[in-house]
Parts: C-alpha cells; sequence; structure tokens
C-alpha cells in the first residue's frame, strides 16, 4: 500500500526533480565557461537559480502534503532556497565575503534538508542514496565555503560549477530511478 502511493508520488513529481537537476547543471554551466563574468552576474545568476529551485520544491512540498506527512522538510528546504535567492537579489552590492557566507549557509542548510528528506522517506521509497550524496555534497561543499573564505568568490566559481553540475546530475539520476520504480511498481 505504502510502495503504490510513493509510486503515485514519485510519477506525479519526477519531472520536477528533473527540471531542479537540469537548473543545477545550467548554473554549473554558467560558472565554469563564463569565469569572467562580473561579480553582479554572479549574484543574479545565484539569485535566479535559488529562487527557481526553491520555487519547484515548494510546488513539490504542497502536492505531497495530502499524501506524505513528510512534506514539510522539501517545504523547508524551498523556503530557505527562496529567502536565500530574495537576500541575493535585495542586497547587490553586498560584499564578496557576504555573499560567499549566503551561499555557503543555503548550501549547509539545503543539504542537510536533502538527507534529512532521503532518510525520511527510506520506508516509501527505495534507493534514495542519489538524494543522500547530493544533500552531502551540498553540506560538504557550505562547510568548505566557511573555513575557506580567503579563496574568492571568483576562484570558487569553479568549485560552484562543479559542484552544480553534480548536484544537477544526481537529481537526474534520482528522477530517472524514481521513473522506472514507479514504472515497475505499478505495474
Amino acid at each position: 500500500m505504502l510502495q503504490n502511493i510513493g509510486a503515485q508520488i514519485a510519477a506525479q513529481n519526477r519531472w520536477m526533480l528533473a527540471l531542479r537537476g537540469v537548473l543545477a547543471i545550467l548554473f554549473g554551466l554558467i560558472a565554469l565557461f563564463v569565469p569572467g563574468i562580473a561579480l553582479l552576474a554572479f549574484i543574479v545568476a545565484f539569485a535566479v537559480y535559488a529562487l527557481l529551485d526553491g520555487i519547484v520544491a515548494v510546488a513539490v512540498a504542497l502536492g505531497e502534503r495530502t499524501s506524505s506527512t513528510r512534506w514539510w522538510w522539501v517545504l523547508v528546504e524551498g523556503i530557505l532556497s527562496i529567502v536565500a535567492g530574495i537576500l541575493a537579489f535585495a542586497y547587490p552590492g553586498v560584499t564578496a565575503l557576504v555573499l560567499l557566507y549566503i551561499v555557503a549557509a543555503w548550501a549547509v542548510l539545503t543539504g542537510i534538508m536533502e538527507i534529512v528528506t532521503a532518510v525520511s522517506l527510506r520506508e516509501v521509497l527505495s534507493r534514495e542514496w542519489a538524494l543522500i550524496v547530493a544533500g552531502a555534497l551540498s553540506v560538504i561543499f557550505g562547510v568548505f565555503l566557511f573555513v575557506r573564505p580567503g579563496l574568492g568568490l571568483l576562484s570558487i566559481l569553479w568549485v560552484v560549477g562543479i559542484y552544480s553540475l553534480i548536484f544537477g546530475v544526481l537529481f537526474l539520476v534520482r528522477a530517472f530511478q524514481l521513473r522506472s520504480w514507479s514504472s515497475s511498481v505499478t505495474a
């Protein structure tokens, strides 16, 4: 019974997980292949990504609220992303260090929410490793930024790009896993 409900949720929302993965990959490619962009362009790119990621996460959470008791973890993750995006838009003239700390805090907090979500969904879904790995990478990335702020934001663009690409690929992997899993459960 729980597997059928989980399969229905997965079938309905896997495209949003894939969309989050594509957005992360696009953000990563921008960070990697246009490293000379101005700091303001980076702030705007991050703000747009965080807002879109947060909106998609909130939509997923609200869609799952009637079928899952753990929907609020994804809602909190989405709200954190939206707040990070709004802060980046509201204060474009902030120093690189402050932006670095906003990105670091966002990465740590959303990573924790992803891990908690994956662990809490273990009884409903299988193969949640991709979401756990994405969350762990997010936390590691955020901690790295807190520990090494002196490296500078422009040099961090490479790390952000690689992180975003890996994060996006893992979300796409999870979306495809959910597609095949939901098909096998409902069949």
